[in-house]
Protein backbone atom coordinates (compact mmCIF):
# COMPACT_ATOMS: atom_id res chain seq x y z
CA UNK A 1 0.00 0.00 0.00
CA UNK A 2 1.50 3.31 -1.08
CA UNK A 3 1.60 6.25 1.35
CA UNK A 4 -1.73 8.04 1.71
CA UNK A 5 -1.66 11.81 1.25
CA UNK A 6 -5.07 12.67 -0.20
CA UNK A 7 -8.42 11.27 0.90
CA UNK A 8 -11.87 11.56 -0.68
CA UNK A 9 -14.92 11.25 1.56
CA UNK A 10 -17.87 10.22 -0.58
CA UNK A 11 -20.94 11.50 1.26
CA UNK A 12 -21.56 14.86 2.92
CA UNK A 13 -23.74 13.65 5.79
CA UNK A 14 -22.85 14.09 9.43
CA UNK A 15 -20.50 11.12 9.65
CA UNK A 16 -18.75 11.81 6.35
CA UNK A 17 -18.24 15.45 7.32
CA UNK A 18 -16.93 14.45 10.75
CA UNK A 19 -14.39 12.03 9.33
CA UNK A 20 -13.32 14.59 6.74
CA UNK A 21 -12.62 17.09 9.53
CA UNK A 22 -10.78 14.48 11.62
CA UNK A 23 -8.55 13.47 8.68
CA UNK A 24 -7.90 17.09 7.70
CA UNK A 25 -6.70 17.86 11.23
CA UNK A 26 -4.26 14.97 10.88
CA UNK A 27 -2.72 16.67 7.87
CA UNK A 28 -4.28 14.75 5.00
CA UNK A 29 -5.58 16.53 1.93
CA UNK A 30 -9.33 15.97 2.15
CA UNK A 31 -12.10 16.32 -0.42
CA UNK A 32 -15.73 15.83 0.60
CA UNK A 33 -18.14 14.85 -2.19
CA UNK A 34 -21.88 15.52 -2.10
CA UNK A 35 -24.44 14.47 -4.68
CA UNK A 36 -26.53 17.67 -4.62
CA UNK A 37 -24.69 20.63 -6.23
CA UNK A 38 -26.91 23.24 -4.56
CA UNK A 39 -26.17 21.94 -1.07
CA UNK A 40 -22.47 21.57 -1.90
CA UNK A 41 -22.42 25.29 -2.72
CA UNK A 42 -24.01 26.05 0.66
CA UNK A 43 -21.35 23.95 2.40
CA UNK A 44 -18.60 25.75 0.51
CA UNK A 45 -20.05 29.15 1.37
CA UNK A 46 -20.95 28.60 5.02
CA UNK A 47 -18.29 26.00 5.95
CA UNK A 48 -20.88 24.33 8.17
CA UNK A 49 -23.09 21.30 7.56
CA UNK A 50 -26.20 22.84 9.08
CA UNK A 51 -28.46 19.91 8.15
CA UNK A 52 -26.38 17.07 9.53
CA UNK A 53 -23.63 18.50 11.75
CA UNK A 54 -24.76 21.91 13.04
CA UNK A 55 -22.37 24.06 15.00
CA UNK A 56 -19.19 22.41 13.69
CA UNK A 57 -17.01 24.43 11.33
CA UNK A 58 -15.50 22.78 8.26
CA UNK A 59 -11.81 23.79 7.93
CA UNK A 60 -11.06 26.03 4.94
CA UNK A 61 -8.49 23.62 3.53
CA UNK A 62 -11.10 20.89 2.94
CA UNK A 63 -12.25 20.83 -0.68
CA UNK A 64 -16.01 20.29 -1.15
CA UNK A 65 -17.32 19.21 -4.55
CA UNK A 66 -20.19 17.56 -6.40
CA UNK A 67 -17.80 16.29 -9.11
CA UNK A 68 -16.97 12.62 -8.62
CA UNK A 69 -14.03 12.96 -11.00
CA UNK A 70 -12.56 15.80 -8.94
CA UNK A 71 -13.01 13.88 -5.70
CA UNK A 72 -11.62 10.54 -6.86
CA UNK A 73 -8.82 11.31 -9.30
CA UNK A 74 -6.45 12.96 -6.80
CA UNK A 75 -7.21 10.64 -3.87
CA UNK A 76 -5.17 7.73 -2.56
CA UNK A 77 -7.90 6.54 -0.21
CA UNK A 78 -11.67 6.73 -0.69
CA UNK A 79 -14.04 6.74 2.29
CA UNK A 80 -17.55 5.55 1.43
CA UNK A 81 -20.01 7.37 3.69
CA UNK A 82 -23.37 7.24 1.90
CA UNK A 83 -26.56 5.52 3.15
CA UNK A 84 -26.70 1.80 2.40
CA UNK A 85 -29.69 1.89 0.04
CA UNK A 86 -28.02 4.55 -2.14
CA UNK A 87 -24.58 2.98 -2.15
CA UNK A 88 -25.04 0.88 -5.29
CA UNK A 89 -25.89 3.96 -7.36
CA UNK A 90 -22.92 5.91 -6.00
CA UNK A 91 -20.59 2.96 -6.62
CA UNK A 92 -21.71 2.91 -10.25
CA UNK A 93 -20.52 6.52 -10.50
CA UNK A 94 -17.21 5.71 -8.82
CA UNK A 95 -16.66 2.75 -11.15
CA UNK A 96 -16.45 5.16 -14.09
CA UNK A 97 -13.24 6.64 -12.64
CA UNK A 98 -9.67 5.31 -12.70
CA UNK A 99 -9.39 3.35 -9.46
CA UNK A 100 -5.93 1.85 -9.93
CA UNK A 101 -3.88 1.96 -6.73
CA UNK A 102 -6.74 3.33 -4.62
CA UNK A 103 -7.76 1.96 -1.23
CA UNK A 104 -11.37 1.96 0.04
CA UNK A 105 -12.75 2.32 3.56
CA UNK A 106 -16.50 1.94 4.05
CA UNK A 107 -18.29 3.46 7.03
CA UNK A 108 -21.75 2.58 5.68
CA UNK A 109 -23.89 0.35 7.90
CA UNK A 110 -26.75 -1.64 6.45
CA UNK A 111 -27.93 -4.56 4.34
CA UNK A 112 -29.14 -3.91 0.80
CA UNK A 113 -32.83 -4.54 0.21
CA UNK A 114 -33.59 -7.22 -2.35
CA UNK A 115 -30.09 -8.69 -2.70
CA UNK A 116 -29.61 -8.94 1.10
CA UNK A 117 -25.93 -8.16 0.58
CA UNK A 118 -23.67 -6.73 3.27
CA UNK A 119 -21.94 -3.53 2.22
CA UNK A 120 -18.57 -5.24 1.69
CA UNK A 121 -20.27 -7.74 -0.62
CA UNK A 122 -22.00 -4.97 -2.53
CA UNK A 123 -18.81 -2.93 -2.90
CA UNK A 124 -16.78 -5.84 -4.27
CA UNK A 125 -19.63 -6.87 -6.56
CA UNK A 126 -19.65 -3.44 -8.21
CA UNK A 127 -15.98 -2.40 -7.97
CA UNK A 128 -14.28 -5.79 -8.09
CA UNK A 129 -11.42 -7.03 -5.93
CA UNK A 130 -10.27 -3.69 -4.53
CA UNK A 131 -8.39 -3.16 -1.21
CA UNK A 132 -11.25 -2.69 1.25
CA UNK A 133 -11.65 -2.14 4.99
CA UNK A 134 -14.76 -1.44 7.05
CA UNK A 135 -14.74 1.12 9.88
CA UNK A 136 -17.50 0.55 12.41
CA UNK A 137 -18.34 1.02 16.07
CA UNK A 138 -20.12 3.20 18.66
CA UNK A 139 -19.68 6.59 17.05
CA UNK A 140 -22.09 9.50 17.40
CA UNK A 141 -20.86 11.98 14.77
CA UNK A 142 -21.35 15.15 16.81
CA UNK A 143 -19.46 13.68 19.78
CA UNK A 144 -16.52 12.70 17.56
CA UNK A 145 -16.54 16.14 15.92
CA UNK A 146 -16.43 17.74 19.39
CA UNK A 147 -13.46 15.65 20.47
CA UNK A 148 -15.27 13.30 22.85
CA UNK A 149 -13.13 10.14 23.41
CA UNK A 150 -14.36 7.46 21.01
CA UNK A 151 -13.31 3.93 20.02
CA UNK A 152 -13.95 2.10 16.75
CA UNK A 153 -12.89 -0.99 14.77
CA UNK A 154 -11.09 -1.22 11.42
CA UNK A 155 -11.93 -4.57 9.84
CA UNK A 156 -10.52 -6.22 6.74
CA UNK A 157 -9.63 -9.68 5.51
CA UNK A 158 -6.22 -8.12 4.80
CA UNK A 159 -4.67 -7.58 8.24
CA UNK A 160 -1.96 -5.26 6.91
CA UNK A 161 -4.64 -3.06 5.37
CA UNK A 162 -6.60 -3.00 8.65
CA UNK A 163 -3.44 -1.87 10.46
CA UNK A 164 -2.78 0.82 7.86
CA UNK A 165 -6.35 2.14 8.22
CA UNK A 166 -5.93 2.05 12.00
CA UNK A 167 -2.88 4.30 11.72
CA UNK A 168 -4.55 6.69 9.25
CA UNK A 169 -7.63 7.34 11.39
CA UNK A 170 -6.31 7.09 14.94
CA UNK A 171 -5.91 10.21 17.09
CA UNK A 172 -5.60 10.84 20.82
CA UNK A 173 -9.42 11.15 20.92
CA UNK A 174 -10.32 8.54 18.29
CA UNK A 175 -8.89 5.14 19.16
CA UNK A 176 -9.01 2.49 16.42
CA UNK A 177 -8.75 -1.27 17.01
CA UNK A 178 -8.35 -3.94 14.31
CA UNK A 179 -10.51 -7.00 13.67
CA UNK A 180 -10.45 -9.48 10.79
CA UNK A 181 -14.07 -10.63 11.19
CA UNK A 182 -15.59 -8.39 8.54
CA UNK A 183 -18.94 -10.26 8.51
CA UNK A 184 -19.36 -9.92 12.28
CA UNK A 185 -18.44 -6.25 12.25
CA UNK A 186 -20.98 -5.54 9.50
CA UNK A 187 -23.80 -7.61 10.98
CA UNK A 188 -23.35 -5.95 14.37
CA UNK A 189 -23.28 -2.47 12.86
CA UNK A 190 -26.42 -3.14 10.81
CA UNK A 191 -28.79 -5.07 13.06
CA UNK A 192 -28.20 -2.84 16.09
CA UNK A 193 -30.21 -0.14 14.28
CA UNK A 194 -33.29 -2.38 14.39
CA UNK A 195 -32.90 -2.98 18.11
CA UNK A 196 -32.44 0.78 18.57
CA UNK A 197 -35.83 1.37 16.91
CA UNK A 198 -37.30 -1.08 19.42
CA UNK A 199 -35.53 0.72 22.29
CA UNK A 200 -36.91 4.04 21.08
CA UNK A 201 -40.41 2.59 20.86
CA UNK A 202 -40.01 1.46 24.46
CA UNK A 203 -39.18 5.05 25.41
CA UNK A 204 -42.12 6.37 23.44
CA UNK A 205 -44.46 3.95 25.15
CA UNK A 206 -43.25 5.20 28.52
CA UNK A 207 -41.48 2.03 29.63
CA UNK A 208 -38.47 2.13 31.93
CA UNK A 209 -34.96 0.78 32.33
CA UNK A 210 -36.10 -2.83 32.78
CA UNK A 211 -37.67 -2.92 29.32
CA UNK A 212 -34.69 -1.30 27.62
CA UNK A 213 -32.24 -3.65 29.33
CA UNK A 214 -34.29 -6.60 28.13
CA UNK A 215 -34.32 -5.26 24.57
CA UNK A 216 -30.56 -4.73 24.52
CA UNK A 217 -29.85 -8.15 25.98
CA UNK A 218 -32.24 -10.15 23.84
CA UNK A 219 -31.51 -7.94 20.84
CA UNK A 220 -27.84 -8.87 21.12
CA UNK A 221 -28.86 -12.53 21.08
CA UNK A 222 -30.63 -11.96 17.76
CA UNK A 223 -27.56 -10.22 16.33
CA UNK A 224 -25.35 -13.13 17.43
CA UNK A 225 -27.74 -15.72 15.99
CA UNK A 226 -27.83 -14.11 12.58
CA UNK A 227 -24.11 -13.37 12.58
CA UNK A 228 -23.17 -16.97 13.39
CA UNK A 229 -25.49 -18.23 10.66
CA UNK A 230 -23.70 -15.95 8.20
CA UNK A 231 -20.22 -17.11 9.23
CA UNK A 232 -19.17 -14.49 11.79
CA UNK A 233 -17.20 -15.09 14.99
CA UNK A 234 -19.18 -15.01 18.23
CA UNK A 235 -16.62 -12.91 20.11
CA UNK A 236 -16.97 -10.03 17.64
CA UNK A 237 -20.47 -9.30 18.92
CA UNK A 238 -19.23 -8.65 22.45
CA UNK A 239 -16.82 -5.99 21.19
CA UNK A 240 -17.07 -2.43 19.94
CA UNK A 241 -18.89 -3.16 16.69
CA UNK A 242 -21.40 -5.38 18.50
CA UNK A 243 -22.34 -4.63 22.09
CA UNK A 244 -20.61 -1.23 22.02
CA UNK A 245 -22.46 0.03 18.96
CA UNK A 246 -25.73 -1.49 20.17
CA UNK A 247 -25.55 0.27 23.55
CA UNK A 248 -24.72 3.65 22.03
CA UNK A 249 -27.44 3.54 19.41
CA UNK A 250 -30.11 2.38 21.84
CA UNK A 251 -29.32 4.99 24.49
CA UNK A 252 -28.08 8.14 22.78
CA UNK A 253 -30.41 11.11 22.36
CA UNK A 254 -28.58 11.74 19.05
CA UNK A 255 -29.47 8.31 17.64
CA UNK A 256 -31.73 8.67 14.60
CA UNK A 257 -32.98 5.09 14.90
CA UNK A 258 -33.84 5.41 18.59
CA UNK A 259 -35.60 8.71 17.82
CA UNK A 260 -37.68 7.14 15.07
CA UNK A 261 -38.68 4.33 17.40
CA UNK A 262 -39.70 6.84 20.05
CA UNK A 263 -41.95 8.61 17.56
CA UNK A 264 -43.49 5.25 16.62
CA UNK A 265 -44.07 4.51 20.31
CA UNK A 266 -45.86 7.84 20.67
CA UNK A 267 -48.34 6.75 18.00
CA UNK A 268 -46.95 8.39 14.86
CA UNK A 269 -46.93 6.56 11.53
CA UNK A 270 -43.71 5.69 9.73
CA UNK A 271 -44.53 7.58 6.54
CA UNK A 272 -45.31 10.76 8.48
CA UNK A 273 -42.08 10.53 10.50
CA UNK A 274 -39.95 10.04 7.39
CA UNK A 275 -41.72 12.90 5.62
CA UNK A 276 -40.72 15.26 8.41
CA UNK A 277 -36.96 14.60 8.36
CA UNK A 278 -34.14 14.86 5.85
CA UNK A 279 -32.14 12.30 7.81
CA UNK A 280 -31.78 8.77 6.46
CA UNK A 281 -32.84 6.30 9.17
CA UNK A 282 -30.80 3.21 8.26
CA UNK A 283 -32.73 0.85 10.51
CA UNK A 284 -35.93 1.18 8.48
CA UNK A 285 -34.49 -0.40 5.34
CA UNK A 286 -32.29 -2.78 7.33
CA UNK A 287 -35.36 -4.16 9.13
CA UNK A 288 -36.76 -5.34 5.81
CA UNK A 289 -33.48 -7.00 4.83
CA UNK A 290 -32.91 -8.60 8.24
CA UNK A 291 -36.45 -9.98 8.29
CA UNK A 292 -35.79 -11.70 4.96
CA UNK A 293 -32.31 -12.85 6.02
CA UNK A 294 -33.70 -14.42 9.19
CA UNK A 295 -36.08 -16.48 7.06
CA UNK A 296 -33.32 -17.42 4.61
CA UNK A 297 -30.94 -18.45 7.40
CA UNK A 298 -33.72 -20.09 9.47
CA UNK A 299 -32.84 -17.93 12.48
CA UNK A 300 -35.34 -16.89 15.15
CA UNK A 301 -35.36 -13.09 15.57
CA UNK A 302 -38.59 -12.18 17.40
CA UNK A 303 -37.74 -8.52 18.14
CA UNK A 304 -36.74 -7.93 14.54
CA UNK A 305 -39.90 -9.66 13.36
CA UNK A 306 -42.12 -7.45 15.53
CA UNK A 307 -40.36 -4.26 14.42
CA UNK A 308 -40.87 -5.36 10.81
CA UNK A 309 -44.60 -5.80 11.47
CA UNK A 310 -44.82 -2.40 13.18
CA UNK A 311 -43.00 -0.60 10.35
CA UNK A 312 -44.33 -2.45 7.32
CA UNK A 313 -47.64 -4.01 8.41
CA UNK A 314 -48.91 -1.16 10.60
CA UNK A 315 -49.00 -3.30 13.73
CA UNK A 316 -49.74 -1.48 16.97
CA UNK A 317 -46.50 -1.22 19.01
CA UNK A 318 -48.42 -2.10 22.19
CA UNK A 319 -49.64 -5.33 20.54
CA UNK A 320 -46.07 -6.06 19.42
CA UNK A 321 -44.88 -5.75 23.02
CA UNK A 322 -47.70 -7.99 24.23
CA UNK A 323 -46.86 -10.65 21.64
CA UNK A 324 -43.17 -10.58 22.59
CA UNK A 325 -43.95 -10.88 26.30
CA UNK A 326 -46.43 -13.76 25.90
CA UNK A 327 -44.30 -16.01 23.69
CA UNK A 328 -43.96 -19.58 24.98
CA UNK A 329 -41.60 -19.98 27.97
CA UNK A 330 -38.00 -20.74 27.03
CA UNK A 331 -34.60 -21.39 28.55
CA UNK A 332 -32.33 -18.35 28.32
CA UNK A 333 -29.74 -18.77 25.59
CA UNK A 334 -26.78 -16.57 24.75
CA UNK A 335 -27.34 -17.25 21.04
Amino acid sequence: MKPVKNIAVIGDGGWGTTLGILLSKKGFGVTIWGIFPDYVEILKRDRENVKFLPGVKIPPDICITSSMDEAVKKSDLIVLAVPSQYLRGVLAMIKMEDLSGKVFVSVTKGIENGTLKLMSELITEVLGDIPLAMLSGPTIALEVANGVPTTIVASSTDFELAKAVQEIFMTDRFRVYTNNDIIGVEVGGSIKNIIAIAAGASDGLGFGTNAKAALLTRGLVEIVRLGLAMGAKRETFYGLSGLGDLATTCMSSYSRNRWLGEEIGKGKKLKDILKGTEMVIEGVATTKSAYELAKRCKVEMPITSEIYKVLYENKDPKKAVQDLMTRSPKEESAY
